[in-house]
């Protein structure tokens, strides 16, 4: 019961991110090196009280291939903060986070190529419904052509949801290297990859109330959110992470509707809906329902 919780509060806050991020008054880029500047601190903090305690395994013993794919997830992992953050500033929370939650069903597509993971008729079923249900929330509807659908911030959206679904895959392949070894690696990363890309003069108008965004959104929505994550992941079994994985964009889009009063019309409403269906999909679940009729 610990353990849902604590993966309940990590979603609860993951799904406030948007929000917060938005009253930061920061660019997609500086937002993300804070977060990994913040994460990276606040984390390596808690790793070296658990090496002083002796709770953790010592780094050596750690194969180095894995170190390689710690890094390379690191490079996706960024870049997915950066499209996902940049999409929020050109619409809607409510309409980045539908989009951005086609990661599972992008992993789903990846991985019938990648590995050779066979894929069912019915999952190609629920991957155009939640391709449909995209278009409509991202609000296809209300464009002429393709090209202004595009430009609305769509495309920002998806790329996130790619990256996301490419440090999924990635992350597969790391067994050895504890998860907040590997998330410290990832953040570390990502402050020297940002650096040559910040712009610094965007950290000089702002005022005490954006620093405490800013603060809150590194050190609370990315170190504290990631510790309580990885704490409580793997004593969660696969049913019960797929039901609390909801529980943030469905926070998303509550705070977009009642804090920055965001209406979504008829058409994207019903994207919406179709999203969540689509990315309910899942291989195991429906091995469950065919043994069922069996």
């Amino acid at each position: 019961m610990q353990a849902i919780i604590m993966f309940a509060i990590s979603m609860a806050i993951f799904g406030s991110i948007g929000l917060f991020s938005e009253k930061t008054a920061l660019p997609s880029i500086e937002l993300v090196f804070v977060r990994c500047l913040c994460a990276t601190v606040l984390l390596g903090a808690i790793l070296i009280f658990q090496l002083v305690k002796n709770t953790e395994s010592p780094a050596f013993k750690v194969p180095r291939r894995e170190y390689g794919l710690a890094l390379l997830c690191g490079v996706f992992l960024v870049t997915n903060w950066v499209f996902f953050f940049r999409s929020i500033e050109v619409m809607p929370i409510t309409v980045a986070v539908s989009i951005y939650h086609l990661a599972p069903v992008i992993v789903l597509v990846l991985g019938s190529f990648l590995f050779k993971e066979k894929v069912t008729i019915l999952g190609v079923v629920f991957f155009f419904v939640c391709f449909f249900g995209t278009l409509l929330v991202g609000g296809i509807h209300q464009h002429t052509s393709f090209t202004a659908f595009l430009s609305t911030g769509v495309m920002w959206a998806f790329l996130a949801a790619l990256f996301y679904a490419l440090t999924s895959l990635t992350g597969k392949g790391i067994q050895a290297l504890n998860p907040l070894s590997t998330t410290i690696i990832q953040t570390s990363l990502g402050i020297l990859l940002l650096v040559p890309f910040a712009n610094w003069a965007n950290f000089t108008a702002l005022t005490f109330e954006n620093w405490v965004y800013i603060l809150i959104t590194g050190f609370i929505h990315t170190g504290f959110v990631f510790y309580l994550f990885f704490r409580s992941l793997r004593q969660l079994s696969a049913q019960t992470i797929a039901l609390l994985v909801f529980i943030d964009p469905i926070v998303a889009i509550l705070l977009d509707a009642s804090v920055l009063h965001y209406r979504p019309d008829l058409y994207q409403i019903l994207g919406i809906i179709l999203v969540f269906v689509g990315i309910s999909y899942s291989p195991k679940k429906e091995k469950r329902m065919k043994k069922q009729a069996a």
